[in-house]
């Protein structure tokens, strides 16, 4: 059995307002028994409609929003709503109400809008429509509506404060993600990708990657984007067979070399991600030197020996994670990075290694003190604990009251390299300190790789 390629011609280029009766009984009929798959809109002598194939799905309803409904909850998509622009179009932050929508809960939402001169089309709209309109789970987006008319294509979904876990893991200049945090947002996604390859219907995400993993206030992590998801191969079938798409540095080998997508494609992508948490690197860096441009080439060999597992940890962790826990996601990692698909474990497998890491917290270093003998023969104590001074350990000041930053930086800093210490825990969970900067639900262009 050959799957039915899905092209823009077989998928409706616009929507449309009456369409036929056995076309809507037909999705009907499929819809009441299992999840509507892009296949089951292939066939061009059936010309679905949006509205239909939106009011056949099981659970809740999409909301139909109007262009002009739109307008006003992203105050005319203001520039200073935009939360950033990625491969499909630009993504705005909005406000909905029971003015806008009656029967709407009030809540803010982000607004992706389809960039009409972009890499992606039509057939990627309704690609997130088709899957995140019928798939619910608490680590995927969820999705509340789209907008059809004319040539505007947009989606509306839940808003995600903090941003994607690119943005939260790589940005510069700010705090680093805590260990306890990492194994939360690596489980939540694996939760996503499990639920996605267990389903009745099973799909293969294709484009897992940092950028695509969400999160919300609790740093809980959701799947977006599902523009380039593919269902999986049916009966017999071992395989899809598809166009190479994704981004440089996730797609697994392959998938590379053959076009041939499986769920285990997507367990590579996941070890892609489980890595760059472990060493806080990007997949790919081309201003990294020769063959550390690739995280998995570098990495990867270094990931079976326990002994050189510091080599590749996040420095940014300052030693703030628990080891026997690190080694187990390094050695998860390796699996999942198997060149060869076989050998690659199950997500369901991934989920409860994962889930057994959770009771690793960060190692906490004990505060330290250490007795400096004086002149007189008195002594006096220097504490490491982080904002606690000894009496001899006062800010120095200068007359109008501010800290002299020299005298403090070679007071402390001289005594940091006579005993050689690792630096104190701190603690990072001001959520104002990641509320502006979201990153939309796109990041960087995809690539075809």
């Amino acid at each position: 059995m050959t799957m039915k390629k899905v092209t823009l011609k077989s998928i409706i280029l616009s929507c449309c307002s009456s369409p036929l009766p056995e076309s809507t009984n037909r999705i009907s009929k499929q819809g009441s028994f299992q999840r509507l798959s892009l296949s089951d809109v292939s066939d061009p002598s059936l010309p679905f409609c949006i509205e239909d194939i939106s009011n056949s799905f099981t659970g809740s309803k999409l909301h139909i929003f109007t262009f002009s409904e739109l307008r006003v909850i992203t105050h005319n998509f203001s520039r200073s709503n935009l939360l950033g622009e990625g491969g499909f179009g630009p993504v705005y932050k909005g406000f909905v109400d029971d003015k806008v929508r009656p029967g709407l809960d009030a809540q803010p939402v982000a607004v992706k809008s389809l960039d009409l001169d972009g890499l992606q089309g039509h057939k990627e709209w309704m690609a997130e429509i088709i899957f995140l309109g019928q798939l619910r789970h608490s680590h995927l987006v969820k999705l509340i509506g789209y907008c059809c008319e004319e040539d505007q294509r947009l989606l509306v979904y839940e808003y995600m404060p903090r941003g994607s876990l690119e943005n939260q893991l790589f940005r510069r200049y700010s705090a680093a993600l805590p260990w306890s945090t990492r194994m939360k947002i690596a489980l939540g996604a694996a939760k996503g990708l499990a639920f996605l390859h267990e389903s009745d219907k099973p799909v293969i995400y294709r484009d897992f990657k940092s950028s695509n993993i969400l999160l919300d206030s609790d740093y809980t992590a959701k799947l977006s984007d599902f523009g380039l998801a593919k269902d999986g191969p049916e009966g017999e079938e071992t395989h899809v067979t598809t166009r190479v798409m994704g981004t440089q540095g996730y797609a697994a080998p392959e998938y590379i070399m053959t076009g041939h997508l499986t769920t285990m494609s997507d367990v590579y992508s996941f070890g892609v991600v489980l890595l760059e948490l472990l060493t806080g690197k990007r997949s790919m860096d081309n201003t990294r030197p020769g063959r550390e441009q690739s995280l998995v080439e570098w990495a990867r060999p270094l990931l079976k020996d326990a002994s050189k597992l510091d080599r590749i940890m996040d420095p940014r962790l300052e030693g703030q994670y628990s080891t026997k826990g690190a080694q187990k996601a390094a050695a998860l990692a390796y699996k999942c990075l198997s060149h060869h698909p076989k050998p690659r474990p199950m997500m369901s497998y991934v989920v409860e290694v994962l889930e057994s890491l959770q009771d690793f917290d960060e190692t906490f270093i004990q505060p330290f003190v250490y007795i400096v003998p004086t002149e007189n023969g008195s002594s006096e104590s220097l504490s490491r604990e982080a904002g606690v001074k000894s009496e001899g350990e006062k800010d120095a000041t200068n007359e109008n009251g501010c800290h002299n930053h020299r005298h403090r930086h070679h007071q402390r800093c001289g005594w940091r390299h006579r005993i050689k210490l690792p630096f104190s825990p701190v603690s990072y969970s001001d959520p104002v300190l990641y509320e502006n900067y979201g990153n939309g639900l796109n990041s960087p262009n995809r690539k075809e790789v």
